[in-house]
């Protein structure tokens, strides 16, 4: 779609409202250009001293009311068309909103933050203005051109006007020309400030790790970089935009000049009053407008065209995971995978090949493995993060796929490694999926994941804010933090993605006991690479390399002398040697 179609859809569904701007417009308009041919009249007769004091007063009585009601006609259009214009940021930004928060991990993987961020924010703002002011103003700078050249050819004198338009093809000329260039140089300006965003968002979202690595002063001289390059990109944009003033105040010139020179050539023989030769000139002002309006149209329209081609290619992207289900609630059951093969975008070798498992309601399954052997790309299938090659997923008995995001993920609580936490206080981040819990389930919840004592040592206690990502916690207190959460929202699936590897043993027992009380009736998942995560656990897969190579309970597995054999004693004795 183009910014041209875009424009036609969004005049359409709004057209009242553009309607009503346009007949203000109309109605500037024709008060506008009458204005001139009234003070040529009042001219010509004070000079053939027709006009009496009360005549004169009655004559710029209805010039001051003209003046007036051209006011108030402005201030209407600008309220209906703005109101019309800002429902279309609005409708923009819902609808890039929606569309980032569907896609899925593949999506970002080609995209920087910062520069989403952008689009949400300038882009937008181009387009709209594109929509909303570069329609009106073309609209009444067009009208304007149109009335005021009729009154000067048809109300004045049509050699005149000649002679008085003759330089504007140039004119023309040169917007065409400078137009071009408008459009690359905001199209670069919008890149480069993207580029600053996205900068200026990950060295904050990481300044404990800039600062570790003494990494400040090479940061800075990157900022420094980026936006001197967005200040020139920006400053050329709008040099390039002044230069529809200069091309104006040429044309203007010539113009002024060519008419002095016909019209009083035309006055000294008579064919032309002083009255209308002022009509004329002021007539000839009134093309200031229309000029400065194709030259601001044009600006708005390039920078909208630039600004929408950086948003179209992210609202049209393919979802990475379609949502086509039909199925709006998960009845808990067995969770089935059935031969799963997948690979990532890019990889040669598959993360995940011939993966199967069945695992019955109610029960725990460990997962196990050295790092990059699919674990967590397991979770992120069932999460429908991605979608599978081949094989299938079901539970209870019903494809995944079948499932809308919405519920599948509604029935699934999940706690990766790295727990995120938003800007709210640490209860508000424990009941966010269930934001009417009371204090007291909040209170629970922490208990269960052996967070309590913690959260009350704290400043404010429940009621402490965690900063940006819970940058005021420590990694352990955000991982206990989260699982508070997921098990607040009890849901019938519970995925703990390597979920404890920032506490210490102690903790992890405590944890774990409260785990076995709590997954009552509810089906867990745990990947980690402790076995004694997993120890209690029903049935445990070890994977490598995308294979499951070993699979049963935690005695058995242990007889079998294999690799979690290897890995239960290696940790076992590194436990007795930390304790000793």
């Amino acid at each position: 779609m183009t910014l041209y179609r875009l424009i036609g859809q969004f005049l359409r569904r709004h057209s009242a409202a553009y309607a009503a701007s346009g007949l203000m417009l109309a109605g500037i308009a024709m008060l506008i250009v009458w204005i001139p041919r009234q003070i040529g009249q009042l001219v010509d007769g004070l000079v053939g001293h027709r006009l009496g004091g009360q005549a004169l007063l009655r004559e710029l009585a209805l010039l001051v009311a003209a003046g007036v009601v051209v006011y108030f006609l402005r201030v209407g259009w600008r309220l209906k068309l703005f109101a019309a214009a800002y429902r279309l940021s609005v409708e923009l930004r819902e609808r890039l909103y929606t569309r980032l928060a569907l896609q899925g991990p593949h999506f970002y993987q080609g995209q920087r933050t910062g520069d989403l961020m952008a689009l949400a924010t300038n882009d937008v703002d181009a387009v709209e203005m594109a929509v909303g002011e570069a329609m009106l103003a073309g609209f009444d700078g067009s009208l304007t051109l149109v009335l005021v050249v009729a009154m000067m050819s048809l109300g004045v004198d049509w050699r005149l006007a000649a002679f008085a338009l003759l330089p504007f093809p140039l004119m023309a000329l040169s917007f065409w020309w400078i137009s071009r260039h408008v459009h690359e140089a905001w199209r670069l300006s919008l890149d480069t400030f993207g580029a600053l965003n996205d900068h200026v968002q990950e060295t904050l979202s990481g300044v404990r790790t800039v600062r570790a690595l003494g990494l400040l002063a090479r940061s800075e001289a990157q900022f420094s970089n980026l936006a001197a390059a967005a200040s020139n990109a920006s400053f050329d944009a709008q040099r390039w935009e002044a230069s529809y003033e200069p091309a104006v105040g040429f044309t203007l010139s010539a113009a002024t000049v060519l008419t002095l020179g016909v019209g009083g050539w035309l006055v000294w023989h008579q064919e032309l009053t002083i009255g209308q030769l002022t009509s004329f000139s002021l007539y000839l002002g009134q093309l200031i407008w229309p000029m400065f309006a194709a030259g601001w149209v044009l600006s708005l329209l390039e920078r909208g065209k630039a600004a929408w081609s950086r948003l179209q290619p992210v609202l049209d992207a393919p979802l990475s995971v379609d949502d086509h289900g039909t199925v709006v609630y998960v009845t808990p059951g067995p969770v089935v995978t059935q031969a799963v093969r997948f690979s990532y975008p890019g990889q040669a070798r598959p993360a995940l090949d011939g993966v199967s498992l069945q695992l019955a309601p109610g029960r725990t399954l460990g997962l196990v493995g050295p790092t990059g052997a699919g674990k967590s790309t397991l979770l992120r299938l069932l999460l429908r993060h991605h979608a599978p090659a081949t094989g299938a997923l079901q539970w209870n008995g019903v494809d995944l796929q079948q499932y809308t995001l919405a519920a599948l993920r509604a029935a699934i609580a999940w706690v990766p490694q790295e727990a995120f936490l938003f800007s709210a206080t640490v209860a508000e981040n424990i009941a966010l999926a269930r934001p009417g819990a009371g204090r007291e389930q909040v209170e629970q919840a922490a208990r269960l994941a052996a967070v309590h004592e913690d959260i009350l040592r704290l400043p404010q206690g429940y009621d402490t804010p965690v900063g940006e990502r819970g940058v005021t916690l420590s990694g352990g207190q955000r991982q206990r933090v989260a699982i508070a959460r997921a098990l607040l929202a009890d849901a019938p699936l519970l995925l703990l993605d390597d979920a404890l590897s920032a506490v210490d043993t102690d903790t992890e027992a405590r944890i774990l006991a409260h785990l076995r009380q709590a997954r009552v009736g509810r089906t867990v998942i745990i990947v980690s690479h402790r076995i004694s995560t997993v120890a209690d656990a029903d049935h445990t897969l070890v994977l490598h390399n995308g294979h499951v190579i070993e699979e049963g309970d935690h005695a058995s597995l242990v007889a079998k002398n294999g690799w979690y054999a290897r890995q239960w004693q290696y940790q076992q004795l590194q436990a007795s040697l930390d304790a000793s």
